[in-house]
């Protein structure tokens, strides 16, 4: 038992894949899973964030609704191929991050999600207002993607669980280059940042330009969520640049497990399927969510993921004083 959990951690993209690859057959419907596999991904880029580099954003959305906007405009407007639309989504949410991030993070704290807040007010004020690009109020529609043309199959973007395994190959890199990002030096300075920011800057490290790398990176993910999700709606809603998409982040982060590689994804979970249910039999979803959140944060507070880790380093703790005859 010990060297499969062993095995899973030294693995972790391949272990989360290999349970996305048949989580569709898990759920209700394909289309729940769809929105899950999307919502999952924007919080990992939110998690990156906020669970290891201990800053925390309530602007978000801004990235999320770039990107799904972006693309849309690049499918509707320009006419570009789906590729290039997200492509367009995550280098335009990076520009934003970066303009963002480079105001935000002379700030710290509570200041620091305050300024992201506003910023992303700005930003979701001007898109409402472009309504020649954007259709206003109304949100943009005729985002169709048909097909997708990925390594020479024609694939029928229009079957939920088509669309779901496309939107996974997306996934599966950004979860890689995460992961790649987490273990690098550069990984070990931004959980530093988290821990102790000033003992950070005394060892020698370029705080800022870490926090400001590490905004950019965020919000590039969160940008590809915001692209994909575009192309899966077909339509691209105004509150995509809403502050409560941001709280839904911080919702998600928390409910499964900030600062855990598979929390995220936890979290979207219980949070969709949460909303799925509940809205079927009352119209006041958000209060029971709400409950279920204070739930969480009063009993859980490392989320459903994380607790799950932490039982399982019992776990191997007991095994291991049985062993050593302790």
């Amino acid at each position: 038992m010990n060297a499969l959990i062993d095995l899973a951690r030294a693995h972790r993209v391949a272990a989360v894949l290999l349970f996305l690859l048949v989580f569709p057959f898990l759920m209700p419907y394909d289309a729940l899973s769809v929105n899950i596999l999307i919502f999952g991904l924007y919080a990992v880029g939110f998690n990156l964030l906020f669970g290891y580099t201990g800053m925390l954003s309530f602007g978000h959305a801004a990235f999320l609704g770039v990107g799904s906007y972006l693309a849309g405009i690049a499918v509707v407007s320009g006419g570009w191929p789906w590729w290039a639309a997200i492509l367009t989504g995550v280098v335009g949410a990076s520009l934003v991050g970066l303009v963002m991030g480079y105001m935000a993070i002379r700030t710290r704290g509570i200041y620091f999600s305050m300024v992201t807040l506003a910023l992303a007010q700005i930003i979701y004020y001007v898109f409402y207002k472009a309504d020649g690009w954007t259709g206003g109020e109304n949100g943009l529609r005729g985002v169709k993607v048909e097909t997708i043309d990925l390594m020479g199959l024609s694939i029928n973007f229009m079957d939920p669980l088509n669309k779901y395994y496309v939107i996974l190959v997306f996934v599966a890199l950004a979860l890689w280059f995460v992961s790649r990002v987490l273990n690098s030096p550069f990984g070990a300075v931004i959980e530093s940042i988290r821990e102790n920011e000033k003992r950070t800057a005394a060892c020698g490290y370029d705080v800022a330009r870490a926090k400001l790398l590490v905004f950019v990176l965020s919000a590039a993910i969160c940008g590809l969520a915001g692209a994909l999700r575009a192309l899966h709606l077909s339509v691209v809603p105004i509150d995509s640049l809403h502050y409560l998409q941001s709280g839904q982040a911080v919702m998600m982060c928390l409910l499964g497990g900030m600062g855990t590689f598979f929390g995220p994804f936890v979290g979207a979970a219980v949070f969709l399927y949460l909303e799925d249910v509940v809205t079927n039999l009352t119209r006041y979803w958000m209060g029971v969510v709400g409950l279920v959140f204070m739930v969480f944060v009063l009993f859980f507070p490392k989320g459903v993921w994380g607790t799950f880790l932490d039982g399982v380093a019992r776990y191997q703790k007991r095994s291991l004083n049985k062993q050593e005859g302790v």
